[in-house]
C-alpha cells in the first residue's frame, strides 16, 4: 500500500502546500530548514492536525479528504507515532508500556527481544538510557501492528554512537515490517543513509534543490577542515626537527 498526501494549510507566516508519496517498505525522509513546516504535515498525517484542503490515503483507505468531508480520528488511521520525546508512560515498566499497545502479549515480548530490550522489560524509562528509551518507543509504536510509521526526529537528542546504532535498527524495520515509513530529520548524513526518497521541505513548500545545496555546502565545510588540519600537521613536521636537533645540541 501506498501513502498518498495532498495536503494545504495556512500558518502564521506561509501556507503549507506539499504532495507527498511513500509506498509501503519505503522511508521517506522529510527534511529542511527548522520551523518549514515539516512536524505540522506529520501531525496532519497521523491526524493530530487538520488541512484547510487537502486528501489523505493509505492504500484504498481515505483518512481524510476535506472535499468529501472526510476525517478519520488518529485512532483510526493504525498509524505508528515516534517523536523526538521520549513517548513512554514513566509509571510503567518497559514490557507494561508495550503491551499497553497491544492484546497479544507474545508480540510484545518479541519486539523487545528484536530490539535487544527484553532484559529491561521490569526497567522504568527514568532508570533507562535514551537510547534504551527510544527503543522501547519504537517496540510500542509497532506492537499496534501499524499500517504507517511516522518519525519526528526521533534519534535527534541521541550521541552518535546509539544514534547510528538506532539508523541501522529502522533499515531492518523497513525490511522486516513493510510498511511506509515517513522520517523527519535535520541530519543530511541520516537522510541521506535513511530516504529511499528525501523531500526538503523550505517555507511550507518542496524545494527541490534545498539537500543538494546544503550537502555541498557541508562537503565544502569539511574540505576546509582538511586542509587546516593538514596544514596544522605540516607545521608540526617542519617544527619537530627543529626541536630535535635543540635537544641533541642541549644534551652535547
Amino acid at each position: 500500500m501506498t501513502l498518498l498526501a495532498q495536503v494545504r494549510k495556512q500558518l502564521p507566516h506561509f501556507a503549507l502546500n506539499v504532495d507527498l508519496r511513500c509506498p509501503a517498505g519505503s522511508i521517506l525522509v522529510l527534511t529542511g530548514p527548522s520551523g518549514s513546516g515539516k512536524t505540522t504535515l506529520l501531525r496532519i498525517l497521523a491526524g493530530l492536525d487538520v488541512p484547510d484542503q487537502g486528501r489523505i490515503s493509505l492504500g484504498e483507505a481515505v483518512w481524510c479528504d476535506t472535499a468529501a468531508k472526510v476525517r478519520q480520528k488518529p485512532q483510526q488511521r493504525d498509524v505508528g507515532l515516534v517523536f523526538q520525546e521520549y513517548s513512554l508512560f514513566p509509571h510503567m515498566t518497559l514490557a507494561q508500556n508495550v503491551a499497553y499497545a497491544t492484546r497479544d502479549r507474545e508480540y510484545a515480548a518479541e519486539l523487545l527481544s528484536l530490539f535487544g530490550i527484553a532484559h529491561l522489560g521490569g526497567t522504568r524509562p527514568l532508570g533507562m538510557s535514551g537510547g534504551e528509551r527510544q527503543r522501547g518507543a519504537l517496540c510500542q509504536a509497532l506492537a499496534r501492528r501499524p499500517k504507517a510509521l511516522l518519525l519526528d526526529e526521533p534519534f535527534s537528542a541521541l550521541d552518535a554512537a546509539t544514534r547510528s546504532a538506532l539508523r541501522d535498527e529502522l533499515l531492518r524495520i523497513r525490511e522486516r515490517f513493510a510498511i511506509p515509513i515517513v522520517h523527519v530529520t535535520h541530519d543530511l548524513a541520516e537522510a541521506a543513509l535513511l530516504g529511499d526518497a528525501v523531500v526538503a521541505i523550505n517555507g511550507g513548500k518542496v524545494d527541490a534543490h534545498w539537500f543538494d545545496d546544503q550537502v555541498s555546502h557541508r562537503l565544502e565545510e569539511e574540505r576546509i577542515l582538511r586542509r587546516r588540519a593538514q596544514s596544522g600537521i605540516a607545521a608540526s613536521a617542519a617544527r619537530k626537527p627543529s626541536s630535535t636537533r635543540t635537544a641533541e645540541g642541549a644534551m652535547l
